[in-house]
């Protein structure tokens, strides 16, 4: 495709005009002219009016937990843990997960999302659905241990894991990476974290868990841990070898975040979700100074609601100014990047997350010719502070367009609302005794 007389954001966050091919599935033009044999790019799409964006990064999900939006409001994290979410989740099944993982993807995809770090079970049908979308994800299986004496060779999650690292890492020309997980420091013991480090270091692959994220996980950790943070915990058993994308990060300390930077841990903000469940501010600001790479996410539908990255992107950069009385922390450009190439960071993808030659050609149009978007002063802070998920009209993966203008061509969307209503439903009519 050849997006002609376009503004495109930079790498450096600035707003140019001309012309911007895309061949297989790379940017192989750029330029302010219209390219010699412009035929050759196939479709030529007027770019009047719009912008063309570096696709979005969602680098905290979990996806089938579309089938709890809206269940569990008001709540005390506690009783919004054990009172709903947990019963609910004992009922999903692979069935309800293909559905409720794809309906997830078109959500996605129609704001703007590209590739999503997802952390969940019933890999099998959220594989297959992200096979069948054409959005790429960073998966992993949810390894979960309550017992402090468990090695990890002996849980099932240890060949799980390895035979989805085999078959699917990589897998769907690229689109489709394999992480390992931990979820947390309270739900592990410090065998389990070990052997899952050197496991992740050994065959290449990055990891993901929860840290830090409420208060009490925080400070129970350091009297579990003779004084240790989660953070510091996690570094003294070497879980930061590989590179880690650690999610929330709310309560960390200085010295963490030291360590965070020093270990190139990715933290993925998730700041609807922090404030939805009152788990608090993470210290953005304080971590972008100390050098820590921070990029975003949505976290699961039972504490957002939604997968519009673009609420998250306004949220980042703006509740912090208001939180610390400083208006000059969290740039849009520091928002931004979090939103884009930090986030193909995180997931191991090179030349992603920009408008650049031989950059992945995943991008994003925006129709800015709204009420809302005009007039125009700052188009990059347009972005950030007014532009809304909907306005996204294109979004395309590896060159090849998965949303445009209310059409998802690799997704029957009606299909996958009537099947996740359906699954939800009956996991609610199984619930309903016990309430």
């Amino acid at each position: 495709m050849l997006f002609s007389n376009i503004d495109y954001l930079t790498p450096d966050f600035g707003i140019a005009h001309g012309f911007v091919g895309t061949e297989g599935a790379s940017i192989t033009y750029l330029g302010d002219t219209l390219p010699e044999q412009p035929e050759r790019f196939g479709e030529c799409y007027d770019g009047r009016g719009k912008v063309l964006m570096p696709g979005l990064y969602n680098t905290h999900t979990h996806a089938p937990m579309t089938l709890l939006r809206g269940y569990g409001e008001n709540l005390t994290l506690q009783d919004w843990l054990y009172k709903r979410v947990f019963p609910f989740e004992a009922k999903i099944t692979d069935a309800s997960t293909y559905p409720a993982t794809l309906l997830a993807i078109a959500e996605m995809l129609r704001f703007g999302t590209v590739s999503f770090t997802d952390m969940y079970f019933y890999s099998a049908a959220r594989i297959r659905a992200i096979e069948e979308s054409g959005i790429k994800c960073n998966l992993c299986d949810g390894i979960m241990v309550f017992d402090p004496e468990t090695r990890f060779e002996d849980l099932p999650a240890s060949e799980e894991n390895r035979t989805l690292i085999r078959d699917y890492h990589g897998a769907f020309d690229g689109r489709l990476r394999i992480d390992l997980n931990i979820h947390s420091e309270y739900i592990s013991n410090p065998f389990v974290v070990r052997s899952v480090g050197e496991l992740a270091a050994e065959l290449g692959v990055h990891t993901h868990t929860h840290i830090s994220e409420t208060r009490l996980e925080h400070e129970e950790c350091k009297e579990r841990r003779g004084g240790l943070t989660p953070v510091a915990y996690f570094d003294s058993l070497d879980f930061f070898r590989a590179p880690c994308t650690a999610a929330h990060c709310v309560w960390t300390e200085p010295e963490d975040w030291e360590i965070l930077a020093e270990r190139e841990v990715f933290v993925a903000a998730n700041p609807a979700s922090n404030m939805k469940l009152a788990s608090g501010f993470a210290p953005v600001p304080q971590m972008l100074d100390a050098g820590v790479n921070v990029a975003l996410g949505t976290d699961g539908m039972a504490s957002n609601n939604n997968h519009n990255l673009f609420k998250d992107l306004y949220l980042l950069a703006t509740i912090y100014k208001g939180s610390t009385g400083d208006p000059t922390v969290v740039t849009p450009a520091q928002a931004l990047a979090a939103a884009t190439v930090v986030g193909a960071r995180s997931q191991g993808r090179p030349k992603s997350g920009a408008i650049e030659l031989e950059y992945r050609a995943d991008l994003v149009v925006v129709d800015v010719q709204t009420p809302w978007m005009q007039p125009v002063h700052d188009q990059v802070s347009n972005l950030v502070f007014a532009a809304q998920g909907s306005d996204v009209v294109l979004t395309m993966v590896d060159g090849t367009v998965l949303y445009r203008e209310g059409t998802w061509p690799t997704i029957d969307v009606e299909k996958a609302l009537v099947a996740t209503q359906q699954a939800s439903d009956a996991i609610l009519a199984s619930l309903l005794p016990s309430r």
